[in-house]
C-alpha cells in the first residue's frame, strides 16, 4: 500500500467512525436527553431502549466488532498463514477501528444507562479504549519493520543517513547552514531525563525541534537552492531528527510498552468475560433481535 492510499485508507476509516457517531446522535438525541424516569412515556420508547429494535440491534453489531476485532488481529500476529493477507500495522489500523467503533454503538446500546454487572463491563471497555489510544501512542515511538516488527538499536542506527554528507555531494550550503544542520541533528542525551517525566520532555523536545526547523528554513532562504530542494533538506532533517528522538527514547518507551499490556489485556479480559455473561442472560431471559 503506498503512502497515498494508505492516508485514503485511514481517512476513510476515521469518516465511518466520525458519520456513524453523528448519525447515532442525530437519530437518538431526543431520546437520550430525556430524563430516565420519563423514557418509558418517549414515543420511541420501544424502539431506542437496550432491549428494543433499535438498541438491541446496536449492542449485537458493536459486540460483533470488538470480537472480529480483537480475534482477527490476534489470529494475524499469531499465525504466519495470515501474513499474506496485508501488513501487521495495517490489520492492527482496522483492529484500532473495529474496537474503536464497536463501543460507540455499544454506548448507544445502553442508551446511556450504566447499571449492575453490566457497568463494570462497560467502564472496562471503555478503560481498554483510553489504554488503547495510549497504547497506540506508545506503540508508534518504538522503529519497526515495514511488516510491523520491532527493531533493535542496531537496526536502527543503520537506519541513519550520514546527512552532512548526503547534503555536501548534493547541495552547496554556506558553513553557517551546516553548523544549524548539524547542531539539529546531533544525537544528545536529556541531562535532565531524570528530572522530569517521559510527557513533558516529549512536549519540550517537540517544541524545540519546532523552533530548530523554522531556523533552518529561514537559513536555508539565504541559499541559492530551489523550493524543492528546500523542501527536500527539511524532510531530511525531519527524518534524522525524528530518528534521533526515537533513539534517545526507546529504552523507555519498550518498557512502557510491557506496563501498557500489563494494564490494557486485564481490563479486556473483564470486559469480553461480562459481555459473555450479558448475552448469556438476555439469551436465557428470551431476548432475541430478528432471530
Amino acid at each position: 500500500m503506498s503512502t497515498m492510499n494508505h492516508r485514503i485508507y485511514i481517512s476513510i476509516l476515521v469518516s465511518i467512525i466520525v458519520i456513524v457517531t453523528f448519525l447515532l446522535f442525530y437519530f437518538g438525541i431526543g431520546y437520550y436527553l430525556t430524563p430516565l424516569e420519563e423514557r418509558f412515556y418517549h414515543p420511541h420508547h420501544s424502539w431506542f431502549k437496550p432491549s428494543g429494535f433499535y438498541g438491541h440491534g446496536l449492542g449485537i453489531i458493536g459486540t460483533l466488532l470488538i470480537l472480529i476485532g480483537v480475534f482477527g488481529y490476534k489470529a494475524r500476529k499469531k499465525n504466519r498463514v495470515l501474513s499474506r493477507l496485508g501488513r501487521l500495522k495495517h490489520w492492527l489500523e482496522f483492529h484500532i477501528f473495529l474496537c474503536t467503533l464497536g463501543p460507540i454503538m455499544i454506548l448507544f446500546h445502553t442508551a446511556f444507562k450504566f447499571g449492575g454487572i453490566v457497568s463494570v463491563s462497560f467502564w472496562s471497555m471503555v478503560a481498554v479504549v483510553a489504554s488503547g489510544v495510549i497504547g497506540r501512542f506508545i506503540y508508534i515511538q518504538i522503529p519497526r519493520t515495514i511488516e510491523g516488527g520491532e527493531l533493535s538499536l542496531a537496526e536502527i542506527q543503520q537506519l541513519k543517513l550520514n546527512l552532512e554528507e548526503v547534503l555536501k555531494n548534493t547541495y552547496k550550503l554556506d558553513d553557517a547552514s551546516y553548523a544549524e544542520i548539524r547542531q539539529a541533528t546531533e544525537l544528545n542525551s536529556d541531562a535532565n531525563s531524570g528530572k522530569k517525566n517521559v510527557v513533558s520532555r516529549m512536549i519540550e523536545k517537540h517544541w524545540a525541534d519546532q523552533v530548530t526547523f523554522r531556523r533552518i528554513r529561514l537559513a536555508l532562504r539565504n541559499q541559492d537552492l530551489k523550493l524543492k530542494d528546500r523542501q527536500r533538506i527539511v524532510k531530511l532533517i525531519r527524518n534524522e531528527v525524528s530518528l534521533n528522538n526515537k533513539i534517545e527514547r526507546l529504552q523507555t518507551m519498550q518498557k512502557l510498552f510491557k506496563y501498557w499490556h500489563v494494564a490494557h489485556l486485564p481490563f479486556a479480559m473483564i470486559m469480553l468475560v461480562i459481555m459473555v455473561i450479558h448475552v448469556a442472560v438476555t439469551l436465557a431471559f428470551g431476548y432475541r433481535w430478528i432471530f
